[in-house]
């Protein structure tokens, strides 16, 4: 098996688990992280799809190492605009994905 396979598997096991978890999980905070591992995912694919151009022979494209850049660069603003939302939210008592907030069981006038 060659590196530049079994990166290709990992990328693909991390976007597979970052399906599963935007998926399956109702928290915001893990829809987050998962839609991260899905973006690592890609740019690791990215990384392996230029990699393996350059071992063919065809010249080192700088191409995808600058959409890997530029995207690690944009996740890193999403995700720090994205906590700050979820921080905002919660601070403010708003509805979130798992439901309502808590009201008190006080009935007395």
């Amino acid at each position: 098996m060659t590196p530049a396979t079994l990166y290709g598997l990992c990328a693909a096991a991390l976007v597979a688990i970052g399906l599963f978890g935007l998926i399956l999980h109702p928290s915001p905070l893990r829809k987050v992280i998962s839609f991260n591992l899905v973006g690592s995912g890609t740019f690791l694919f990215f990384g392996v799809a230029a990699r393996r151009g350059a071992v063919a022979g065809f010249l080192g494209d700088p191409v995808p190492q600058a959409m890997v850049i530029t995207g690690i660069v944009v996740a890193f603003a999403a995700t720090a605009l994205a906590v700050a939302l979820l921080l905002r939210m919660l601070e403010s008592g708003a509805p979130t994905v798992d439901g309502p907030p808590e009201q008190p069981d006080d009935l007395s006038p």
